[in-house]
């Protein structure tokens, strides 16, 4: 969700600007802007819609100036139009933000109470209304934005500009993330390090509550007492090379094919394949006592949750919660001690995870952090850091970061059995040689890619679509869902297989593709059950299923994608490709935007 670049430079800045915009495209946007210095005033430019019409726009009217910032947004408060794009601006001050201001109602009545008119309906305008109201009274920027943070409730990564101060910017952040980027003579702001990597490999992250003033020579920072302090330089490790889609048409598409090499890179970092071991990171606390497991997380990472729930229980035997971190505070749980809360998110940034964590924190539990960006605010929280190797995704919906998490739970559910004394040494070595067939088994889940192109016809009219799994398929028929409804806006809904005839058999009828997911094994049977209950009822059945379910249940289909015949273990890694592959073609049939899919967003920093 939005992104935020900064430069403080000695350099045309706006096509820089622009540069860091492009490389942040994958988190969603709806409108784009930038905001220059330039001959005693600043220059603001702004778009509705893509990045394009940004730069369409800036060469019709240019932003010149060494100093400037830029915005993508994606609509929280406000339509998304160009009167409601950043930067938001007052002849003094203009500023970019991400996140969210709660009290921005009262803010605003006060703010017009004294004249104070508004241009936008956006929340973030309160915000340079209150600045330029310090700056007005004779304060410096560093003066007015040290009253005005306190004044501000919710979440927020800001970067600020001044009219007459046309050699500074100031950034803040509190719940949402802000880095600062640091080179010879040019100092810059980012959302994240990626945005920053042509500019400079040298980064610092602010901390919870920090404000920082940005100049030419370097970056001075603030904590929320207002105090100056230090913070760790680190190299963020980003590319500055371009990311590109290579001779796939989409990088959805990309990331699916990079799911067999992904996860081998990530199993790498877990298993020890000579000694036949799960090998994690160094754990400073005793596995062996931790009596429950909390699992929080949001959208695809739940559903990763989900699945590491049955592996945690069955091999450890250890009793696990899971919650939407977006419920999670709100029904205040019970967290006995002793407890391991464990947090999933690709971007380790997730407003509404950030915020269960430090509740957790608070509450005694060990943190555990599975996430794709080592660097982000999660990751820097945890007491065990369990990355993936994912690298960046693009796409906005997740398919190459889903199956890395699983990948990582299954080696720590492995990991909690051998401590908890639930798996033998020749048990361990069984679990590490059939995550070791995970990737092999993805690239001949793959060659069945152009079997699915052909079968996307029968998916694309529908209105409506049910997915159907038990055990570890039934959160792989929640993501299947998930993705359809993502990218091809076809309303679709995952079910536990059992759970049809309790309500959702009402709805097949012949108009109703649903598709089954079915391996082989010993819930096989009772889930051909249920496929069957659909077909009498002229449902129209896709099973995904290895070659004997095929040949055993297949019959009466309207198609079939087979599946290699895989230990249960990794099931739902080799099955995830079927489903995110029938989401991308059915998506290319209806011609949505497959990598920026309507009103979503990548890294969510609101809650």
């Amino acid at each position: 969700m939005c992104g935020i670049i900064g430069i403080v430079g000695n350099q045309s800045v706006a096509p820089r600007l622009v540069d860091g915009l492009r490389r942040m495209e994958y988190r969603g946007y709806d409108s784009a802007g930038v905001c220059t210095y330039h001959d005693g005033q600043l220059i603001r430019r702004r778009a509705q819609g893509k990045l394009l019409n940004l730069v369409a726009e800036l060469e019709r009217n240019p932003a010149p100036g060494t100093i400037g910032i830029a915005h993508t947004r994606w609509a929280t408060h406000g339509a998304p139009t160009e009167n409601n794009a950043h930067p938001h601006a007052t002849p003094q001050v203009a500023l970019v933000h991400n996140g969210i201001i709660e009290n921005f109602r009262e803010l605003r009545e006060e703010l017009r109470g004294t004249g104070r008119t508004f241009e936008s309906e956006t929340d973030t305008e309160v915000v340079v209304h209150l600045i330029s109201r310090e700056i007005e009274a004779g304060k410096t920027p560093q003066e007015a934005v040290q009253a005005v943070l306190p004044r501000l409730r919710g979440a927020f990564a800001l970067a600020i500009q001044f009219r007459d101060y046309p050699d500074l910017l100031i950034g803040a952040r509190l719940g949402s993330p802000l880095v600062v980027g640091h080179a010879d003579g040019e100092t810059y702001l980012g959302s994240d390090a990626l945005a920053l990597a042509p500019l400079t490999q040298d980064i610092t992250y602010l901390e919870e509550g920090d404000w920082v003033v940005v100049t030419r020579e370097g970056a001075q920072i603030f904590d929320a007492s207002g105090a100056e302090v230090e913070r760790e330089q680190t190299r963020s490790g980003a590319t500055a090379a371009a990311i590109e889609k290579g001779n796939y048409r989409h990088f959805m598409q990309k990331e699916i094919f990079e799911q067999p090499t992904v996860v081998a890179q990530t199993l790498r970092s877990y298993l020890r394949p000579v000694e036949q071991q799960v090998a994690l990171p160094q754990i400073d606390f005793d596995i062996s006592a931790v009596n429950r497991v909390t699992i929080v997380a949001c959208g695809t990472s739940y559903y990763a949750g989900m699945v590491a729930k049955y592996w945690f229980e069955q091999f450890a035997r250890v009793p696990v919660d899971i919650d939407f971190a977006s419920e999670f505070r709100y029904r205040e749980p019970v967290l006995e001690a002793g407890g391991l809360a464990l947090f999933i998110s690709q971007s380790g940034e997730t407003a509404d995870t950030l915020a269960a964590l430090k509740h957790c924190k608070a509450e005694g539990q060990v943190i555990a952090a599975v996430v794709n960006v080592p660097t982000s605010s999660m990751a820097r929280e945890a007491d065990l850091l369990l990355p993936t190797h994912a690298g960046p995704e693009i796409g906005v919906a997740s398919t190459k970061a889903f199956t890395c998490q699983l990948a990582v739970l299954a080696a720590l559910a492995a990991h909690f059995a051998v401590k908890k004394g639930r798996l033998d040494a020749s048990e361990e070595a069984e679990i590490v040689r059939h995550l070791l067939e995970a990737p092999a088994a993805l690239n001949a889940a793959l060659d069945h890619d152009e079997t699915i192109a052909a079968m996307a016809h029968l998916v694309a009219p529908a209105r409506d679509v049910l997915y159907l799994g038990r055990g570890p398929d039934f959160p792989l028929a929640l993501e299947g869902a998930l993705k359809l409804k993502e990218i091809s806006y076809i309303h679709a809904e995952g079910y536990a297989s059992g759970e049809m005839k309790h309500g959702p058999i009402a709805l097949i009828d012949d108009k109703v593709p649903v598709i089954v997911l079915a391996p082989s094994g010993p819930l096989f049977e009772k889930t051909v059950s249920n496929m069957q209950e659909v077909q009498a009822r002229g449902g129209q059945v896709i099973l995904i299923s290895d070659e004997e379910g095929i040949a055993e249940a297949g019959e009466g289909c309207i198609a079939t994608i087979p599946m290699p015949k895989v230990h249960p273990l990794i099931a739902p890694l080799v099955y995830a490709v079927p489903v995110q592959l029938l989401a991308y073609h059915v998506a290319c049939a209806k011609g949505t935007d497959v990598d920026q899919p309507r009103n979503l967003a990548k890294s969510v920093t609101v809650e």
